[in-house]
């Protein structure tokens, strides 16, 4: 058995490395597509401001994006280094999309992005906008990949255990790939990162009227961002909802435990909008429900039931006991490996594996591990659940407030009167971490949901780390949270700065002589 310090040690690393590259993944999702319509316009238009627009914004998008290939790169060396038993036990499956999102997905992002920047004056308007939505594609597929590989670990298909090489293998990549799960993370994923990408560009817009400079572009990039963020928003709300489906038909325990519910309400459940969860007495000490919602978005129907906690670790117990069994078997096959009729006791178990590794935290010899032990074991695979029943109604909250937000901005837009709204433009300007404290807390629900599992019902989290040193750990957790902090102050200060500037004065050093010169002489160049 592995110290379990140096599991939680290694979570807590992984866990500060990943939500810190998140915070630089949305902004590129957003900005990416935010960049391709202002040139679109520009393109269709040929009117200069939107090509000053594009300009400004996509020198904000080259900031980001160096940012978080920095801090994206350190979370698949981890892998190897702090879950060697999780690379070895399901790298078959997993390493595939990981591979695919570096040769494709990310070459083709990072190659037009170069050529996005470098491209002004050398190719023509179309083949320039053609590369800028290529590169926005490009962006949008790296995401894609990553969560094909993360839904896997949150609904794992298409593959089995293979006892003769002691490690899950693929059997049906088509359904790794259209993984519900994974489908339903992806386009709740990006479209959370438009709605990103949509408030930091209304956030700065809103900072330039209120000074009352670069208003040409402020405005104009105000109104596109007011266009998209609700929309974005919106669907945001609809996909949010097809992830709960996703999550009650494959991860019944996450959701119950979301929800605070610790017994199977009769049909349809309801949605409990405010509570108190005591664990250890396993109920809720106060609720607020609201009739019928939960079973309503949960199951789209009135007379299916959701299973509670304390029944769903009932059936835990009935698969720890199959993992005895697929143990035993697999225990004699490897002792023998022309012995059928373990074989097939295996076939049969092999699924409840999983929940029989769980017993490894109590004793080696699971196969005659107590009652006690079992009911232990079983109860282990309930998450923590005040942490994530708060934190989704958080991330909810932010939801519903950023929906209403961009209706009235677009309100505002459609009227054309928002610059004399200084009141909202204010909002707008605070309003510009509501996104990543929804989507850090989305992430959070999502990781910590899954526990205690690194693949849901497959490995156990505790049995995937590798046998390291606590000091190595605790080395390599200080680095990498120093280093990420020093990256993300740069990124702001190098943002900062750019805004402080303004486009008036980065974009002359941007542009290619020719660029220069012939938007110099267009006509009507910088009209409305």
């Amino acid at each position: 058995m592995i110290d379990s310090t140096v599991v939680e040690l290694s979570r807590l690393q992984f866990a500060l490395t990943a939500m810190y590259h998140f915070i630089f993944v949305p902004l590129t999702l957003g900005l990416s597509f935010m960049i391709a319509i202002m040139e679109s316009v520009y393109v269709m238009t040929g009117k200069d401001v939107w090509r000053r627009m594009t300009l400004f914004w996509g020198v904000l998008f080259g900031i980001n994006f160096a940012m978080g290939v920095g801090t994206g790169i350190v979370m698949e060396f981890q892998f190897g280094m702090n879950w060697s038993y999780y690379s070895h036990y399901v790298g078959d499956i997993f390493g595939a999309p990981l591979a695919i999102e570096g040769l494709m997905a990310f070459f083709l992002e990072a190659t037009f992005i170069g050529l996005f920047f470098f491209g002004w004056g050398r190719l023509s308007k179309v083949q320039h906008l053609t590369v800028t939505w290529l590169m926005a594609l490009g962006t949008n597929l790296s995401a894609l990949w990553i969560l094909i590989a993360n839904g896997w670990m949150q609904y794992p298909v298409g593959a089995v255990f293979n006892p003769e090489t002691m490690r899950m293998e693929v059997v049906d990549f088509a359904a790794v790939l259209l993984n519900p799960v994974a489908q339903a993370k992806f386009v709740h994923t990006v479209s959370a990162g438009y709605v990103a990408g949509a408030m930091f560009v209304m956030s700065i817009s809103a900072f330039f009227m209120l000074r009352g400079k670069h208003r040409e572009i402020a405005r104009r990039s105000f109104a596109v961002a007011s266009a998209f963020g609700l929309l974005a928003s919106i669907s945001v709300a609809v996909l949010g909802d097809e992830s709960g489906y996703a999550t009650a038909e494959n991860q019944k325990m996450k959701l119950a435990a979301i929800e605070g519910m610790w017994h199977t309400h009769p049909a349809p459940a309801p949605f409990t909008a405010f509570g108190i969860p005591n664990q250890q007495e396993q109920r809720n000490d106060f609720e607020v429900q609201i009739p019928y919602v939960m079973g309503l978005i949960a199951t789209r129907s009135l007379d299916e039931e959701i299973p509670g906690i304390l029944d769903l670790v009932k059936q835990a117990e009935g698969r720890v006991k199959g993992g005895q069994i697929a143990y035993a078997a697999l225990e004699r096959i490897r002792a023998d490996k022309s012995d059928v009729e373990a074989r097939e006791i295996f076939d049969r178990h092999w699924q409840d594996l999983g929940h029989g590794l769980l017993l490894k935290r109590y004793r080696d010899d699971i196969e005659n591990a107590t009652p006690e032990q079992i009911a232990q074991a079983a109860l282990d695979t309930v998450p923590t659940v005040g942490p994530l029943f708060w934190t989704f109604r958080v991330m909810v909250g932010l939801g519903i407030y950023m929906i209403g937000f961009f209706a009235l901005a677009f309100y505002y837009s459609c009227r054309n009167n928002f610059e004399h709204k200084r009141t909202f433009l204010r909002v707008a300007l605070w309003s510009l971490p509501a996104p990543w404290i929804a989507i850090e807390c989305g992430w959070f629900i999502a990781e910590y949901g899954r526990q205690p599992w690194a693949v849901d019902g497959v490995l156990p989290t505790f049995y995937a780390a590798s046998g390291l040193a606590v000091y190595e750990i605790l080395a390599t957790l200080i680095g990498f949270t120093a280093l990420y902090t020093v990256l993300l102050v740069i990124e702001v200060k190098l943002m900062l700065k750019a805004i402080r500037k303004g486009p008036d004065e980065i974009l002359p050093s941007l542009q290619h002589p020719a660029v220069a010169t012939h938007h110099a002489n267009a006509p009507g160049n910088g009209q409305a």
